[in-house]
């Protein structure tokens, strides 16, 4: 938003200049969703204690430290973080860009399957949730959405390409299979983190 309103003013006034700079806006986004979690953090987990008193159900599955260490955390904390990366996005990125509003869907998508999920957790007293095929499901099509979109404001030259990490020029033609392996990224990548930080905080700490 502020790109927006802030850089075509650029050329009156030359600090403005700065907007364009994609690591300027960076910078600005990772300061603003700090910011709301070091403002909002407290009060919000201080809510979901009073809401949880007895705190999330803990999975077996995981180490004994972990589950007498973590009884009584309340879950859905990952609002804080959906709330600053949201925050921080819609404020430094250039909303003419559609592949912003991609990303965000992505997001914004897996964010509420994670909502409910917690939520029947804590409801239900279990740690089971939503049903894995539906939360699967739901992942896959939100995926695949945001895939489908993309390829179709993807220049022609680079609808259905694979780039390769630190190989500038080279460019992998994957056809049809483009969408199918991108959604499979996609959800692989989230459900790798989930099922680990799932462990009670192993994604994030031993």
């Amino acid at each position: 938003m502020l790109y927006n309103l802030l850089y075509p003013l650029s050329d009156d006034v030359a600090g403005l200049n700065l907007f364009r700079y994609l690591t300027f806006r960076t910078g600005g986004a990772v300061m603003t969703a700090l910011f709301l979690a070091f403002v909002f953090g407290p009060g919000i987990i201080r809510l979901l204690k009073r809401l949880q008193p007895s705190g999330q159900p803990i999975r077996e599955d995981g180490p004994q430290s972990h589950i007498l260490t973590k009884a009584g955390t309340p879950t859905m904390g990952g609002f804080m973080i959906l709330l600053g990366i949201i925050a921080g996005t819609l404020l430094w990125a250039a909303l003419s860009n559609r592949y912003v509003w991609a990303a965000l869907l992505v997001t914004s998508g897996f964010g509420l399957v994670g909502f409910a999920d917690d939520y029947l957790k804590v409801t239900k007293r279990n740690s089971r949730g939503v049903p894995g095929r539906i939360k699967l499901a739901a992942e896959i099509a939100i995926a695949a959405l945001a895939v489908w979109w993309i390829e179709t404001i993807a220049a022609p030259a680079h609808g259905g390409m694979l780039a390769i990490p630190f190989l500038k020029n080279v460019l992998i033609d994957m056809g049809w299979m483009y969408l199918p392996f991108a959604v499979l990224v996609i959800v692989g990548t989230s459900n790798a983190v989930n099922l680990t930080d799932g462990l009670d905080g192993l994604a994030i700490m031993p």
